[in-house]
């Protein structure tokens, strides 16, 4: 069986520092930070007390009043990002197949919010379950793609992955996979998360995970930096429509690039470390190359999962010269998590948006917030330190990984014609 080519044909984007696609790539372009003090709630004991929160999002400008209150936040997020990738892409909606376009999303814990409020209010109470009736459906993680499907009236595939941080990651390749095989036509894949609520902070925090440079936010998240000290809480929500290459040239769509391949793995080593050594990233990126049939020198950027962790920082990079060799010093690197901070589930579609856009551009945004080098990492890497750098940028490729050892990589092509 011939697979079929898929394209990309539309994105949208929700960010903390842009809420639309210009908006998104002008701060990426720019070295923008996101990180600022949280506004949502009380941080006075909290240990962390500042996140890459949207700004100015009003959930009014987009939904009435009682449509907004059925909403959870990450929810919210997937709808507003898809509805800009859906007009980006030129698409008919009343002349497409709807049976043949389908929604797979990703969202690592989705309506997290939600749940805590409906439990701090039972615990508050007299003790009767006087739950919200839309408690359960504003909370589920697949309510984010259902809701998309129903607004559009798409019919065909249509489910959340949940593998943490990779989640919107694995989304795009079950994507992928799915317009391969013929089943869809169309797909709106990505994903979107709202963890930025008591819950959220105080669970990370006990972890351990989060930065704690309260006297610095938006320099707080600095991937490959020797004194990193953890990831930025992000929120928000990214889409792209991934398309069949002969249906979206019949139509006379833009193409932003071809979706050559993805990979997937595990490390099979921690809950929430990775390996030292990187051996799952090293079989996921090597997974994603032989699935899009390329050498490693074929690779010009790596967008890198680069959270700003003292552990997984280190890890990738070492990864990434097992993998790609003496090639390895050609590639520009970064992470443009130094930007918007770490989006869990949403990570994986915002960051293949900036891979796609630095190609669409000639652009690597940069690693911000660069200071001191880590002699653990390799100073002949290209990590993109704090300016952005030209480039024709032809493959590219975006990393992903998640607690519990799930790995994701995808990688995308120009278009030659």
């Amino acid at each position: 069986m011939e697979l079929k080519r898929v394209v990309v044909t539309g994105l949208g984007a929700l960010t903390p520092i842009g809420n639309n696609l210009e908006e998104y790539w002008d701060g990426l372009k720019n070295g923008k930070s996101g990180s600022a003090p949280i506004t949502y709630f009380d941080t006075e004991k909290f240990k962390t007390k500042f996140a890459c929160e949207l700004k100015n999002f009003n959930p009014l400008d987009h939904f009435d009043r009682k449509e907004a209150r059925k909403l959870d936040r990450f929810a919210q997020y997937a709808m507003v990002a898809a509805d800009e990738a859906i007009e980006d892409s030129g698409l008919d909606l009343d002349a497409v197949d709807k049976y043949r376009v389908g929604v797979i999303w990703g969202a690592g814990i989705g309506g997290l919010e939600t749940f805590q409020n409906e439990v701090i209010n039972y615990a508050e109470g007299d003790g009767s379950p006087r739950f919200n009736p839309f408690f359960i459906p504003k909370m589920i993680a697949d309510i984010a793609p259902g809701n998309i499907s129903i607004k559009h009236g798409f019919m065909g595939a249509n489910y959340t992955t949940v593998s943490a941080c990779a989640s919107s990651a694995n989304a795009m390749i079950d994507a992928l996979n799915n317009i391969r095989l013929g089943h869809c036509d169309v797909i709106v894949s990505g994903g979107s998360e709202a963890a930025v609520t008591i819950a959220g902070m105080g669970g990370f925090n006990a972890m351990h995970a989060l930065s704690t440079r309260n006297d610095s936010p938006e320099t707080a998240s600095r991937p490959f930096d020797s004194t990193r000290d953890g990831f930025v809480l992000g929120e928000g929500g990214g889409a792209l429509i991934l398309e069949e290459y002969e249906h979206a040239k019949a139509r006379g769509a833009k193409i932003y690039a071809e979706v050559l391949g993805g990979g997937l793995s595990s490390d099979a080593y921690h809950m929430t470390a990775p390996h030292p050594e990187g051996d799952g990233v090293v079989a996921v990126m090597k997974n994603c190359l032989k699935n899009a049939n390329l050498k490693p020198e074929d690779v010009d950027a790596i967008n890198t999962h680069g959270t700003s962790t003292p552990l997984g920082d280190v890890a990738e990079l070492k990864a990434i010269t097992k993998v790609f060799g003496d090639h390895a010093k050609n590639i520009n690197i970064n992470s443009t998590k130094s930007m918007t901070g770490h989006l869990l589930g949403a990570a994986g579609a915002i960051e293949a948006i900036a891979a796609i856009l630095s190609m669409k551009h000639g652009l690597v945004p940069p690693t911000i917030n660069h200071e001191h080098i880590d002699e653990n990492i390799d100073p002949q890497l290209n990590l993109t330190l704090n300016k952005a750098q030209k480039r024709d940028v032809k493959v590219v490729m975006s990393n992903t990984f998640g607690f519990g050892g799930h790995n994701a990589c995808v990688v995308f092509k120009k278009l030659d014609e």
